[in-house]
């Protein structure tokens, strides 16, 4: 970020303040407002802050008209074909692609801590059977933070470093046991001779009972979702995981923090939507009554799934997605299951229909994704933690930036107070 010779003035009655405009490598000028309070004794008023920069950041780039979306300057494209999600994760976390020597180094960490603290199965089974899995992540992750004391000192880099390892290593544990306890199958052990997203398939659907081989495309398909939901810039759930990291908490903390936002249905849930959306609509035939409603601005009715807040354009993660998509349903087949027909029909008709052109609801990767994960057999209540499963990179990747800044203040939004002015407090016997 540099800052611009060109300054906004801003005048209110009398008096005027110039503020600096700094110039990001990508995207619109910023306006600097910091000193506005002070000088001016007022502050802006921006519901969902999506007119507000709440920090600065070299990791992720999103560019909504053209549809366009980098990791520290790489199209995620290039990223979902070239390369992988531990790849990436470096990339997101260190700022450049690994050298062979390194990735080699960061994926051996990885894979020797996937393992959790033994005493950890306790808690899944202080959750009720019929749990929403969400809700189980949610709670071990928080609770790592009672076990792993010597990386809890977020002053230290070194254990940064440490805390970093052991969630992306652990997340595929936490969320593949909070499957297994809920589906009633005994929990797998993670296994050193898979890689990430293999060995993450492994501890989901193998038994003790049969041998379990996870399928080449099935894995680059899970690792595709990965890498498409590693990062996406200052989201919801990445900016709680920032202001809670700004209080100093620890980084399981702020990790858990991030997974309860991520679990709502605007956020991380709108793949689980989308599905349920599939399972409504129930077959074929039906569709053409409810792209009827959707049409309808009466109609209560929203298609999920389709169109996004951020891109005015083709999501360019649902770009990839659509064709992992057709591998994953040429290799399982879609004849004898319903949603997934229904499914596809819907692509063509979103992808041809000029009400959809116009509109630009082209399909996300919400709903690609939903499509594949149920196809590979996961249910709907697992998709989210998947999500969270990805996104833990992208999450610790901003958190440590956010240390990392020269000036750290703790996050404390202002707001447009509505209510009573100044009254005394009245005794009961006279109200």
């Amino acid at each position: 970020m540099t800052e611009s010779a060109k300054t906004a003035k801003l005048t209110i009655g009398d008096k005027s303040v110039d503020l600096s405009i700094m110039s990001p490598t990508l995207g619109p000028d910023v306006i600097d407002i910091r000193k506005l309070y002070a000088d001016m004794d007022v502050f802006t008023y921006d519901p969902g802050f999506t007119s507000t920069g709440s920090c600065e950041s070299a990791i992720t780039f999103i560019d909504g008209d053209k549809g366009e979306l980098l990791y520290r300057g790489y199209p995620i494209d290039q990223l979902a074909e070239k390369s992988h999600y531990l790849e990436v994760c470096y990339l997101l976390l260190y700022g450049e692609l690994p050298t062979a020597a390194q990735m080699e180094d960061f994926e051996s960490r990885v894979t020797h801590h996937t393992m959790l603290h033994e005493q950890m199965k306790n808690f899944y089974s202080g959750f009720r059977r019929d749990a929403h899995p969400m809700a189980v992540v949610c709670g071990v992750v928080g609770a790592m933070s009672a076990f792993y004391h010597d990386s809890t000192d977020i002053s230290d880099p070194w254990q940064r470093e440490v805390a970093t390892i052991r969630l992306i290593a652990k997340l595929p544990t936490i969320v593949a046991w909070a499957f297994k306890y809920s589906v009633g199958q005994p929990m797998v052990y993670p296994r050193n001779d898979l890689d990430y997203a293999s060995n993450f398939l492994h501890m989901c659907f193998a038994v003790p009972a049969e041998p379990y081989e996870v399928n080449p495309i099935l894995a680059r398909a899970m690792d595709r979702i990965f890498t498409l939901h590693a990062d996406h810039e200052q989201n919801a759930s990445t900016s709680t995981v920032r202001l809670a990291g700004s209080s100093g908490a620890n980084p399981f903390a702020c990790i858990a923090a991030g997974v309860a936002c991520l679990w709502g249905p605007a956020h991380g849930g709108a793949n689980q939507a989308c599905l349920e959306m599939l399972r409504e609509i129930g077959s074929v035939d039906r569709i053409p009554e409810y792209v009827n409603r959707a049409k309808d601005k009466n109609d209560p009715f929203r298609l999920m799934g389709f169109g996004h807040r951020v891109y005015k354009n083709f999501d360019p993660r649902a770009k990839v997605m659509q064709q992992t998509a057709k591998e994953v349903l040429d290799l399982l087949g879609v004849a004898d299951n319903p949603l997934l027909q229904v499914a596809q029909e819907l692509e063509r008709i979103a992808l041809e229909d000029p009400y959809f052109k116009e509109k630009k609801l082209y399909p996300n990767v919400d709903f690609y994704s939903g499509i594949i994960l149920e196809a590979m057999g996961f249910p709907t209540e697992l998709f989210t933690p998947i999500f969270a499963l990805a996104r833990t990179v992208g999450w610790i990747s901003q958190w440590k930036e956010m240390l990392e800044e020269p000036v750290q203040k703790i996050g404390r939004p202002r707001q447009l107070y509505t209510g009573a002015t100044y009254r005394d407090y009245t005794d009961v016997e006279k109200r």
